[in-house]
Order: structure tokens, then C-alpha cells, then sequence
């Protein structure tokens, strides 16, 4: 279902992985946009004008001039923002229950437990200023952990709810950084052969570049 508005959606964000799954999700939604940075390193998360529209002090979060009823309506957490524009658009979100599920599934696996995860690898093996085996140790177990899952979630299927939708684009943009976490791809084929189809995307790599 196309939507359009007169509008640009208004994407508070940076160039984090939690923070491209919104332009990407846009950019294949065709919905106009306007990106407004938020710089982390500065802390301009923390800016009260921020934290009006999002209460956590994290990005992404978005204000659609056209919300429902016709209102603005800001949203913050990547998860929930997907959701609110696949509802709004009908893209990438389906509304067939059994579907639905697949997807809200394999979302807020990620949400939950593939970002934070993969977030502290990061963290842990390259920003912490003092390097901490047993933090290193864990959370890059954890990650290989839950690469495993997702390698055999996509065996013998090309996307996570078997079409295309908002849990591959939140899954994808910490993926694509694999190497950080201490992830090889070599023994996760399904991964590889996935994660390689969508970074072929035009609306991913207009995403990926839009910060």
C-alpha cells in the first residue's frame, strides 16, 4: 500500500546500527525523510529538545508531521518505530496474523537480545578503555551464540519471516558489522548468502548512506 504525505518524516539519528534501520526502512517504504543528526559522541542525546521525543536519551527516534489522525506523533525505540511505519505504510509489515507473528518474533529477537549483545561485544572488545577478558569472552560467545540461531532460522528460507519485512532490515544493520563483534561468516552460510543479498539493495545502500 503507498502512502504519500506532503511531509518529510522528521529521523532523529546517527550512524549506529540501531540508527540506519530507520532511513533504510524509509527509503524502501518511499516516504520522504529528513534526517536530523544527533551527535552521541557530543552528547546531544542528552539536549532536553531531545528527550521530549525521546524519554531514553537514545537514538533513533522520528516525529511524523501526518501522524495518525492527521497529527504529529513522535516515536522513539527503533523496534517501535518500524512497526509504526509499517502499519502506516503497509510496507514490510504484514497483516496477516500468522505472518505478523513471524515477523514480531524475529523484531523483538533482536531488539532484545541480538543488539544488546552484539552492542557489548563492541563495546567490550573495542571501546572499553581498560580490555576485560572475561567481558571480551562472554559477550563474543554470546554473539557467535546468536549468530548460530540465525544461520539456521534462514536455512533453506531467504528472509527471516519468510518475506522480506521489518525483522531483516533490524537484524541486517548489526550484522554488517560482523567482524567487530568477532564473528567470521565462514561457517554461517545462511548468514553470508543473506546478509549479502540485502546489502545489494538500493533502498539499503541509500539507507546505509543517508547519515
Amino acid at each position: 500500500m503507498a502512502v504519500t504525505t506532503a511531509q518529510p518524516i522528521e529521523v532523529h539519528t546517527w550512524s549506529t546500527p540501531n540508527g540506519w534501520k530507520i532511513p533504510i526502512m524509509l527509503e524502501e517504504c518511499g516516504l520522504p525523510y529528513r534526517i536530523v543528526p544527533v551527535n552521541i559522541g557530543k552528547g546531544e542525546q542528552m539536549a532536553p529538545d531531545f528527550l521530549s521525543i525521546s524519554p531514553n536519551n537514545k537514538i533513533p527516534a522520528i516525529v511524523d508531521p501526518e501522524g495518525p489522525g492527521g497529527q504529529p506523533i513522535s516515536v522513539f525505540e527503533s523496534g517501535a518505530i518500524l512497526q509504526y511505519l509499517g502499519r502506516k505504510t503497509g510496507c514490510l509489515y504484514p497483516t496477516d496474523e500468522r505472518a505478523r507473528v513471524a515477523v514480531d518474533e524475529w523484531l523483538f529477537w533482536q531488539v532484545g537480545g541480538l543488539g544488546p549483545m552484539l552492542g557489548q561485544a563492541h563495546h567490550f572488545r573495542i571501546y572499553a578503555q581498560e580490555k576485560i577478558p572475561y567481558a571480551v569472552d562472554r559477550f563474543t560467545e554470546e554473539s557467535r551464540r546468536l549468530y548460530g540461531v540465525l544461520d539456521r532460522r534462514l536455512a533453506g528460507r531467504d528472509f527471516l519471516a519468510d518475506a522480506y519485512s521489518i525483522a531483516d532490515i533490524a537484524c541486517l544493520t548489526w550484522v554488517k558489522f560482523h567482524e567487530k563483534q568477532g564473528v567470521a561468516l565462514d561457517t554461517l552460510p545462511n548468514v553470508r548468502r543473506w546478509r549479502d543479498a540485502l546489502l545489494k539493495r538500493p533502498a539499503v545502500q541509500r539507507g546505509f548512506s543517508a547519515i
